[in-house]
């Protein structure tokens, strides 16, 4: 009897005691562990070190309650391969994901769960992704039951691929509006202060991205112009690029100090400024390589190596990955009648590996009607111009014209005499070797590279670039930049004013209707530009007398003699209104329309934002067989092998 009511007793102070209480984020599968109090320790997980916080909790969500239980899970080892298993797609941003659920961020012994809204936008770009190769999307991702609403004080897992973590320290407030820091800028330290450029000067700047680099950074550009965002009709459009080269970093930093530099002298009435941004539409993308230049900067400023950084995450010199359009336009320079641009990227350059930073420029020069460009290198003090590829291959220096070697001449030049110290005639300074030729030389004759990105924009596009080797140190201490700004303040201004040379107009019939790709020819230059969506172009020319053609299919051509005045420094306005052809031969007919892009070709299919390549099921169907092909990559988790990736039938 008294055991009885003892076993009484007990079962009523059972039913009395409190609930065990859940702490924010370790609910797991529906049920409520007893935890008292999280306690946070430091990330040791080794695909996970590169999050944006530095602890996390035990157990994590999914009840792993050690580091040894989580490394040998199959939602780790899944994160761990994810890349090889969607051929670069959505990498790192899945990884990320994952890391947030396997090792949760811990703040002051509190847990903090990542941001739903985040999971589902990732999870709508990559779910084709996971049905390419017939995977189910990983239990562990699910929105509704890791992540948390923005109201509950969730955290942005990829907030550090968009620059928004570490960002530039906050600067005393009482600064000019004219006050630019002179110092070297982390990737989220760039983003920050392009964000925050763009939000002083809001009515004419806007911030964007062309795509993602191999690690998933966002490859950001600010724009200026009176219409942010918009092309605007007879609005020449210009781009500077610098960092193509991970550990050239003086590129990046001048085109900081520029966008700021724009912003606050516009702000404040500088006429010369305010005409440039009028009348041109500006992007600038400092970097171009930011995985490289991470890699560089661990080495840290006053680094002047020619190797560590200078490739891309995929070991891939970006200044020889663009396509060979040059062994073409010389292949076609013998043939009569053959147009030496707008030439066609060759199947055959998809076969091999081109990185996703490549593949972003290519699209964002299809994406605007580019007419100039710069791209700021380091190494050397001096000014190149196309072609870069030697016409006899064997040749390492040889002297390689275009067919506008005047006009890009003009060009070289204009940054040129407009720099201080590339100007300077003493041949013992850095970049002396170049005094003779006036501080500028065909890139060819100074040495021979395939793959080029300035021979790209001019055979591809109607877009004329340089390059720009704005030093003989790559990597230069911080109090150099200040002097390195102004040596090269002037240049960069005088260049990007060069874009407004030559003529612009509009082609159109006679009802008014804008043509698109109508041809804008010059007598004795083997070498057309096209026209924009609206109708309207520009064409690059130095002073002189020229007789200009405009044609387009199922048009006659239309001819007129111009004249460019020596002192001109605004685009003539040439327009040409075209009229039906009685009969539109066929062979030209075919020629215009033989370098039309393909609409089914690797580039056009390409997203620059949400993927790496495009990726496909290998080892074919999954049909009659068992598992698919990539389960051979759990083969060492005997029983726990992740049934929750097969596909319910």
């Amino acid at each position: 009897m008294v055991l009885r009511l003892l076993l009484l007793l007990a079962g009523l102070l059972r039913a009395t005691k409190p609930a065990p209480r859940c702490e924010t984020g370790q609910e797991t599968l529906g049920q409520c562990q007893t935890v008292q109090k999280a306690k946070c320790v430091d990330i040791a997980l080794s695909s996970c070190t590169d999050v944006a916080y530095t602890q996390m909790v035990y157990p994590n969500f999914l009840d792993q309650k050690s580091r040894e239980v989580i490394e040998y899970s199959s939602e780790y080892l899944l994160i761990s391969v994810l890349h090889n298993l969607l051929q670069g797609e959505c990498n790192p941003d899945l990884r990320l994901l994952g890391c947030s659920v396997l090792a949760p961020q811990c703040e002051k012994d509190k847990v903090i769960k990542p941001c739903r809204h985040v999971c589902e936008n990732l999870k709508k770009n990559c779910l084709p992704a996971f049905d390419a190769i017939d995977m189910a999307w990983p239990y562990f991702l699910d929105c509704d039951r890791f992540f948390a609403g923005e109201e509950e004080g969730c955290f942005d897992p990829l907030a550090k691929l968009r620059g928004e973590v570490d960002a530039e320290e906050d600067l005393p407030s009482d600064l000019p509006a004219t006050f630019i820091q002179f110092k070297h800028h982390s990737y989220s330290q760039m983003v920050s202060t392009l964000k925050k450029t763009a939000s002083r000067c809001s009515h004419i700047a806007t911030t964007y991205s062309i795509g993602r680099s191999f690690e998933g950074k966002d490859l950001f550009v600010i724009e200026f112009s009176t219409k942010p965002g918009h092309h605007e009709l007879l609005k020449p459009e210009f781009k500077y690029i610098g960092n193509m080269h991970g550990n050239e970093v003086v590129g990046k930093e001048l085109l900081i100090y520029l966008a700021q530099y724009l912003c606050s002298e516009y702000l404040l009435g500088n006429p010369r400024v305010q005409a440039l941004i009028n009348n041109t539409r500006i992007h600038l993308l400092p970097s171009l390589n930011p995985d490289g230049y991470e890699l560089a900067a661990e080495e840290g400023a006053g680094y002047n190596g020619w190797v560590i950084g200078r490739q891309t995450a995929q070991n891939l010199d970006l200044n020889r990955n663009f396509p060979d359009l040059t062994s073409e336009a010389y292949r076609r320079a013998g043939i009569r009648g053959a147009r030496l641009d707008h030439i066609p990227i060759p199947q055959s350059y998809w076969w091999g590996k081109v990185a996703p930073e490549t593949k972003a420029v290519m699209k964002w020069l299809r994406s605007i009607p580019f007419v100039l460009s710069a791209s700021l290198h380091g190494g050397e003090l001096v000014v190149t111009y196309p072609y870069d590829y030697s016409r006899h291959p064997m040749e390492e220096k040889m002297f390689s014209p275009t067919p506008d070697e005047k006009v890009f001449k003009m060009l070289a030049k204009a940054y040129a005499d407009a720099h201080p110290v590339i100007s300077d005639r003493s041949e013992l300074r850095c970049g002396g070797n170049f005094v003779k030729r006036g501080g500028i030389i065909n890139g060819a004759e100074w040495y021979s590279f395939t793959g080029g990105m300035a021979d790209f924009n001019y055979l591809h596009t109607n877009c004329f670039e340089v390059t720009v080797e704005v030093g003989c140190e790559k990597f230069p201490l911080e109090e150099e930049l200040f002097t390195i700004w102004h040596e090269n303040k002037a240049a960069l201004l005088n260049y990007m004013e060069m874009v407004h040379r030559g003529i612009k107009g509009i082609v159109s019939d006679k009802f008014g209707n804008p043509i698109k790709n109508a041809r804008i020819s010059v007598r004795g230059i083997q070498h057309d530009v096209t026209t924009a969506a609206d109708g309207d172009y520009w064409r690059l020319l130095p002073p002189g007398t020229f007789i200009i053609s405009a044609q387009a299919p199922g048009y006659s051509r239309v001819m007129k003699r111009v004249t460019i005045p020596t002192r001109m420094k605004q685009a003539g306005r040439v327009d040409f209104v075209l009229r039906p052809a009685e009969a539109w031969p066929s062979k030209l007919l075919r020629r215009s329309m033989e370098d039309t892009y393909d609409p089914q070709d690797p580039l056009e299919l390409f997203d620059p934002h949400a993927q790496h390549g495009q990726a496909e099921a290998r080892g074919g169907s999954a049909a009659g067989r068992e598992k698919p092909w990539w389960w051979s990559y759990f083969s060492s988790l005997d029983l726990h092998k992740p049934l929750w990736l097969l596909k319910q039938r």
